[in-house]
């Protein structure tokens, strides 16, 4: 029986989702799959472009089929429908059964004059973004200026990409707000603070004239306000569909563009689809990927002999623009008749939540959240159904952590169309969060359900009379509190008498580092010695962070971020002296990246012998407290934030928990050190502290709650102390403070902490004591003992020699892991995969 052959003209993010899906669903097994790709490099997350920036791998799960042959670098020309052929770019010649247009869309340009030349830029491509870079090569940071024509998604995207190469951006936007089609006029004027606060200027409702050259400049002359001079000009006012290739085949088009398909996906032509976004399909073209791998789904179950239908996609979107949270689901602008908006605004916190309901208030119809997006998985599955809880339990602040009901034909996951009734179903034949995801596909595209799925694996579980565990892993029945409580009871020092007296095997990655941790939090001992070395992580074990080339960071820790001008010297003649990347973090230290394992003793001994000490980076410990001024220079400040802060990190540093740590301490109510997004957030007050706790929160941000008010030094330090020994003993392996405060409950930690209810104070001060009195710095014992140094080498077998796979490229003036488009070359030579 012969073959039939499917072309596929593109392979963008849809595209490869369609070849997936055919491999996935035993299509292959009948057709041979060719690839024609215009770009020179397999298909990569486009979502994720602006991360390039940072040597993100973006590239997409290669095609390993061997009925899957990948032509890149060459694109489809020429399409034949009356003898079903194609032509590429390199003339080769291509006779299908089917053909798919998956060709994407371009960049829209605006037809102004002076749109078009040297130093002007679009934001769609890898391609695009390596010509950007080199247009900003050298550039002093601010002595250059961009401006970015756009201010939707990509155009923040844009924007962020021209920060991070340190260009001054301003963003141009036609519309009275950023993200007009995302966010309503309140979230706008939310996101523009944030967006401002960044350091981005925003021109809004600014109408492009022309574009002049003007000098060395470009100068952009608008209908209405000053003309804008500026160094390049970045494109990123959204886009049409690449159709061309249709229009010449005699496709029928939408009327604004696009191959015209029916609910089938299949164009004027039957042998020819299109999906993503060239494609007109339910009444609209669609620029969101989700929509896209559903099309791409309809198209391999059609080739099947199925009746799959595209009706429509959903167009909710939760994006992280500039580092700022953004989500829009369902009618987000409430269009609806009778639609009824639910607003709350803080723009202290910068946040801004609207929920849009029916007019009876019972139907959740759709919503805006900026800033704060993390009830984003929750809300958009209820979109459509009515509400169990009144609406304002959902959006206001003194009402979260309602606990919400979804239907079972509820979307969990819109990338891959995964309702909770078949997670629900899923679950019940395989009870495993792993496995349900692996099934259904859900939480593996954009990541942003994945609580949720685990939340509904887990409900699932209990409606069938299964225990969820609690158990730390396989080798122990226990969780990381029992286990703690184990150790601590009983004394326990070794891993040896852990595993001999509960639990069973070798143990594993998880529960040995939790052991790890549990032991050294219990001061069971140096981090490295004997037992406790080979139960380390990798950072643990190196004492220095693991980076994606092979290379390790250095951080030296900079109490309160104080450092003299001699530390800073140090410092850099290290960085010059091994040639070191270096970087300031956030939490106000120097980051010193790009050193070989066999240079790490060499790096500590010039920074130890300096005075400088571990900054614990590598650690789930106390990384940092950062703090301003305080009253010592700011005419602000009304009390000594800096001391405090050095203070407190002398204090915990090298504490070991469940998760990092990090505090936060402001010298007044200005909070120039953030200290409420901290994990322990200290604010002077004119008649001394208030102390906050649990903040950070990790991927779902959080605000630290308040404890304690107006309190003298000695009662706030101790009040930490406990605070964080009570985290200690009774956190979950991997649980920050604040979901920690969530489940345990403030009330009850002020009781514990405070009141002392549970008679644990003593014990509890008794702990910090022994941690503050047994404190030794981890690099200078290493650097003491040459059987930990003999650990720290490339190669146990050889030694003395280097890491030859661990190379660099200059970008600005430092040097950088090589990236993809650095390593295009080799990349090129793949043909078939």
């Amino acid at each position: 029986m012969s073959r039939s052959t499917l072309v596929v003209v593109g392979h963008g993010m849809v595209g490869h989702r369609l070849v997936e899906a055919a491999v996935e669903r035993g299509l292959v097994q009948d057709w041979d799959i060719v690839v024609h790709a215009e770009e020179v490099v397999p298909a990569y997350d486009r979502v994720a472009l602006s991360t390039w920036f940072d040597g993100a791998d973006l590239g997409l799960p290669a095609h390993t089929h061997p009925a899957v042959e990948l032509r890149l670098g060459d694109p489809v020309v020429s399409v034949d429908t009356a003898g079903r052929r194609v032509v590429s770019a390199s003339g080769l010649t291509t006779e299908y059964d089917a053909l798919v247009l998956a060709t994407g869309s371009t960049p829209f340009v605006p037809p102004v004059p002076g749109a078009v030349g040297n130093r002007r830029f679009v934001y769609r491509t890898v391609e695009d973004l390596q010509a950007i870079r080199a247009a900003a090569a050298g550039a002093v940071p601010g002595g250059m200026r961009g401006v970015v024509v756009g201010g939707g998604l990509l155009g923040l995207e844009a924007a962020n990409a021209l920060m991070a190469l340190g260009i001054a951006t301003t963003v141009v936007e036609f519309a009275p707000r950023l993200m007009p089609l995302q966010v309503d006029e309140g979230g706008g004027q939310v996101l523009r603070r944030l967006v401002e606060g960044l350091g981005v200027d925003v021109r809004l409702g600014a109408s492009t004239q022309r574009i002049e050259e003007h000098g060395e400049a470009l100068r952009m002359v608008f209908a209405d306000g000053e003309p804008l001079d500026v160094d390049l000009v970045v494109f990123s006012a959204g886009i049409r569909p690449h159709d061309a290739l249709a229009r010449s085949a005699g496709l029928a088009v939408g009327e604004r563009g696009g191959v015209l398909v029916d609910g089938g996906c299949r164009s004027s032509d039957p042998n020819v689809w299109a999906v993503g976004e060239c494609a007109s399909a339910a009444g609209r073209c669609w620029g969101l990927v989700a929509p896209g791998y559903a099309m791409a789904e309809v198209v391999v179950d059609r080739l099947l002999g199925g009746a799959g239908t595209f009706d429509g996609g959903d167009l909710s979107t939760k994006l992280k623009c500039l580092g700022i949270d953004v989500a829009s689901f369902g009618d987000a602008h409430a269009s609806s008749p009778g639609a009824l908006e639910l607003v709350w605004s803080d723009p202290v916190a910068g946040t801004y939540s609207k929920l849009v309901v029916s007019d009876d208030a019972r139907t959740l119809l759709g919503g805006v959240l900026v800033g704060d997006a993390s009830a984003y998985p929750s809300l958009r599955p209820l979109v459509g159904t009515a509400l169990t809880v009144p609406p304002a339990d959902l959006v206001l602040p003194a009402r979260s952590g309602t606990e919400l009901v979804l239907p079972d034909d509820a979307q969990v996951c819109t990338c891959n169309g995964v309702t909770k009734g078949a997670l629900r179903e899923a679950a019940r034949v395989t009870p495993d969060v792993a496995a349900v995801k692996a099934c259904t596909r859900a939480g593996t595209g954009c990541g942003s359900c994945v609580g949720l799925v685990k939340q509904i694996v887990a409900e699932e579980m209990t409606a069938q009379g299964l225990a969820v565990s609690t158990a730390l892993c396989e080798h122990f029945a226990l969780s990381r509190v029992e286990l703690f409580e184990v150790v601590r009871v009983r004394g326990l020092t070794t891993w040896s008498q852990l595993l001999a007296e509960h639990g069973t095997g070798l143990g594993c990655d998880i529960c040995k580092p939790t052991a790890a941790s549990i032991l050294a939090s219990l001061g069971g001992g140096y981090v490295l010695d004997g037992e406790q070395g080979t139960l380390q992580d990798t950072n643990d074990h190196m004492l220095a962070n693991l980076q994606k080339d092979g290379s390790y960071s250095v951080v030296p820790r900079l109490p309160g971020g104080e450092v003299t001008p001699d530390e800073l010297l140090v410092i850099g003649q290290v960085a010059k002296d091994f040639g070191l990347y270096t970087k300031i973090t956030g939490g106000q230290r120097i980051d010193l990246l790009g050193a070989r394992v066999d240079q790490l003793p060499a790096i500590w001994r010039r920074l130890v012998d300096a005075g400088l000490e571990s900054g614990h980076a590598y650690g789930k410990s106390l990384r940092t407290v950062k703090s301003c001024v305080g009253q010592t220079w700011c005419r602000f400040g009304v009390q000594d934030s800096t001391s405090l802060a050095v203070l407190l990190e002398l204090r915990y540093r090298g504490l070991r928990a469940p998760h990092k740590i990090k505090l936060g301490v402001s010298g007044c109510a200005r909070e120039c050190a953030e200290a409420r997004s901290k994990d322990v957030g200290i604010i002077a007050t004119e008649n001394g502290w208030n102390l906050y706790v649990g903040g950070n929160g990790g991927y779902t941000p959080r605000h630290a709650q308040l404890l304690l008010t107006d309190v003298d030094t000695d009662t706030l330090v101790r009040t930490i102390d406990r605070f964080l020994m009570l985290y200690v003993f009774t956190a979950d392996r991997l649980q920050r403070t604040a979901p920690w405060v969530e489940a345990t409950g403030l009330d009850h930690v002020r009781a514990v902490v405070l009141d002392d209810s549970l008679g644990l104070c003593a014990e509890l001060d008794a702990a910090m004591q022994r941690h503050v009195d047994t404190y030794r710095d981890e690099w200078e014992e290493a650097l003491a003992d040459p059987e930990r140094l003999s650990r720290f080498v490339s190669f146990v077998n050889a030694p003395d020699v280097a890491d030859p796979s661990i190379t660099r490229v200059p970008e600005r003036g430092q040097p950088r892991p090589p990236g993809p488009v650095d390593l295009a070359g080799p990349i090129l030579q793949v043909v078939r995969s």
